[in-house]
């Protein structure tokens, strides 16, 4: 009797071994399949090319910006960082012909700073190629 006990207990601890490897071989299967699930989606959505043309919701947010630069121009002609800003949003929403006017006014004001003259001409030499 003693022998069939013990045959007992070492069936019922293989049995109690193969059923913990079909749970731990089922468990890695389904960490590594949620995985992949996951990942795949993040990699599709890195791969895909990003739209050249600013997107309706980015040129609104931009005139909004413009007009707030507007806005602080109103009460402060002279403002250097409302002026830049307002020429950095126009230049954004390819406005040529409403950056000059701030740039005109920016290199009044700081004729030692050749960047805004040098900028003012492009745009002239742009607009003027465009007109023709």
């Amino acid at each position: 009797m003693a022998g069939s006990d013990e045959e007992y207990l070492i069936s019922r601890k293989k049995q109690i071994e193969r059923r913990q490897k079909i749970v731990m071989i089922v468990s890695m299967f389904s960490f590594f399949g949620s995985t992949v699930f996951a990942v795949i989606p993040a990699i599709q959505k890195a791969n895909q090319p990003k739209p050249a043309i600013a997107s309706p919701s980015a040129e609104s947010g931009l005139l909004q910006q413009a007009r707030g630069y507007e806005l602080v121009l109103q009460r402060e002609p002279e403002n250097q960082t409302a002026l830049e800003g307002l020429v950095n949003v126009r230049l954004k929403l390819k406005d040529t012909k409403g950056v000059i006017q701030p740039l005109e006014n920016l290199v009044k004001l700081h004729p030692d700073r050749p960047n805004y003259k040098v900028l003012l001409e492009q745009i002239k030499k742009q607009q003027s190629k465009s007109n023709q």
